[in-house]
C-alpha cells in the first residue's frame, strides 16, 4: 500500500512539473543560482578526468547546459521524472547527451559507472533521502563525487509562519535542516554539507503562489489537503502583513568515493 501510494505521488509530481515545463524558466531565479553553485562545486572537486556524468532531475536544463560547457568531452546522462522537462532540456541541440525518464530515487543503473553524479533542487521530492543517497553513491567510480542541492527547512519560512499564525498548516513539504542532512551524510567516509539563503521577492501572496505554480511545486506533503478558500485567504492576508516576500534555504552536499588502493 505504501509503495502504491508513493508511486501515485511521484506521478502527481511528474504531472505537475510537466504542466509547468513551458513556463518554468520564467519563475526559476533561485533554481538558476543553485544549479550554478552545484556546477562550481563539481568543477572544483573534479576539474578533469571526468568520463561519465549522471544528472538527476535535469528539469529544463540549467545545470545540464553548464555540465556540457565544463566537461564537453564527458558522456552525459540527464534524467528527470517528467518527460516534458526532459523534452525542454534536450530541445534545440544545445546539449549532447542521453536523456532518460527516471526516478532518481530508484536509479536505473548498477555498478560503478559515474565520475560525477550531480543534482540541483530535486532530492526534496524523494521519499527516502538517506536510502537514495546510498544507492546513488554506489554508482560512483573510485574517486567520483555526488554533489547536490536540496531544499532546506528555512525555505518559505514566512509562508509557513503565516499559516501557523492562523492555526493552519502550509502544504509546503517538511524539508530537512542542515543538521538533519549532516546526520544523513555522517556514515559516508568523505562527505560534507553547508547551506545558502536566497531571497524570493514575491510582492504578496499571489506572487508566491504564482512562483510555486510556475515551477511546478504544487504537490503537497503526503496526507495534507488543500485549504478551504476562506482559510487560504486568511493565510494570504497574514503573509502580506509580514511583508509579502519570502526566501529559499538551499542545502548543498557532497559525497566522494575513496580511490582504490
Amino acid at each position: 500500500m505504501r509503495l502504491a501510494m508513493n508511486m501515485g505521488r511521484k506521478q502527481r509530481i511528474s504531472d505537475a512539473f510537466g504542466a509547468a515545463a513551458a513556463r518554468y524558466d520564467d519563475h526559476a531565479g533561485p533554481q538558476r543560482l543553485a544549479a550554478a553553485l552545484v556546477a562550481d562545486l563539481a568543477q572544483r572537486q573534479k576539474p578533469g578526468g571526468v568520463e561519465r556524468i549522471l544528472e538527476v532531475g535535469c528539469g529544463t536544463g540549467f545545470l545540464t547546459r553548464d555540465i556540457q560547457a565544463r566537461w564537453p568531452g564527458a558522456e552525459l546522462m540527464a534524467t528527470d521524472l517528467s518527460p516534458e522537462m526532459l523534452a525542454r532540456a534536450s530541445a534545440g541541440g544545445l546539449v549532447a547527451g542521453t536523456f532518460l525518464t527516471m526516478d532518481g530515487e530508484l536509479p536505473s543503473f548498477e555498478g560503478e559507472w559515474f565520475d560525477l553524479i550531480l543534482s540541483s533542487l530535486t532530492f526534496q521530492w524523494f521519499d527516502d533521502l538517506a536510502g537514495a543517497l546510498r544507492r546513488l553513491a554506489e554508482l560512483l567510480r573510485p574517486g567520483g563525487s555526488l554533489i547536490f542541492s536540496t531544499m532546506g527547512r528555512g525555505s518559505f519560512a514566512r509562508w509557513r509562519a503565516a499559516h501557523e499564525a492562523c492555526g493552519l498548516a502550509a502544504g509546503v513539504p517538511d524539508y530537512p535542516d542542515l543538521r538533519d542532512l549532516r546526520s544523513i551524510l555522517a556514515p559516508f567516509e568523505d562527505a560534507f554539507a553547508f547551506d545558502e539563503d536566497y531571497a524570493l521577492p514575491c510582492g504578496g501572496a499571489k506572487g508566491l503562489i504564482a512562483h510555486l505554480k510556475g515551477i511546478g511545486a504544487v504537490v503537497p506533503s503526503e496526507g495534507r489537503k488543500p485549504l478551504a478558500p476562506k482559510d487560504l485567504r486568511r493565510a494570504m492576508a497574514a503573509f502580506e502583513a509580514q511583508g509579502g516576500d519570502d526566501g529559499y534555504q538551499v542545502l548543498y552536499g557532497r559525497i566522494t568515493r575513496a580511490n582504490s588502493a
